[in-house]
């Protein structure tokens, strides 16, 4: 199997689980989508191919940071939303693991991560902030995202702008809206790209749409 490897603490934990499967017989050479997911994968002795040579991958296993019950997500807490985005659009299938907090009625809790060139980025920032506004989202906080109180890069070299709208009304129009933007490389809606949720909570594990075979 062609797998695309997610990013962020739920995918690691997949990984942990993924890897003694392996020993076990199971064949698969995976895709990461970030390169501490790939440090991860290396340490656990997972085969790691480039996309290039492998697409169109069978399945992509990530994690959300929220989800909605029509399988419209919100990724980039981890900033490795781009290759995320990459590989899940090269993949038959993506299957989203999370637990019972991540799973919304409404998407925009959690801030909308937006990511964007290096040059001009204020510049950009000020764009998005305008076009939020003509979609209703005024005076909602876009923020330059920080490490270590310095401007947090990606594995692509590019910044993010984190969103804090509250909640999103039409996620495929302000996703096409931020897309138009010069500068705007890449934003953390997932639109149609997910095929089921896995949603881990006290009383079990409940599936929200059926992954295709």
């Amino acid at each position: 199997m062609k797998l695309g490897l997610g990013t962020g603490t739920t995918a690691e934990a997949f990984l942990e689980v993924l890897a003694p499967r392996l020993k076990g017989g199971l064949r698969i050479v995976g895709v990461p989508t970030s390169e501490k997911t790939a440090q991860l994968a290396r340490s656990l002795a997972i085969p790691l191919a480039d996309l290039d040579s492998l697409a169109p991958l069978d399945l992509t296993i990530d994690g959300a940071d929220e989800a909605d019950s029509a399988l419209v997500l919100i990724k980039g807490g981890g900033g490795a939303l781009l290759r995320e985005k990459i590989v899940a659009s090269a993949s038959k299938r993506m299957i989203v693991i999370a637990d019972e907090t991540k799973l919304v009625t409404k998407l925009g809790g959690f801030p909308l991560p937006v990511e964007v060139t290096t040059f001009g980025h204020g510049t950009t920032a000020a764009h998005i902030v305008q076009v939020l506004g003509g979609l209703g989202y005024r005076h909602r906080p876009v923020t330059l995202r920080l490490k270590d109180g310095v401007p947090f890069k990606t594995d692509a070299g590019n910044l993010i702008y984190d969103c804090a709208l509250g909640a999103i009304a039409d996620a495929a129009a302000l996703g096409q809206a931020l897309a138009d933007i010069a500068g705007v490389v890449e934003h953390g809606l997932f639109v149609g790209l997910a095929s089921a949720l896995v949603i881990a909570g006290e009383k079990g594990v409940d599936v929200i749409g059926m992954p295709a075979r």
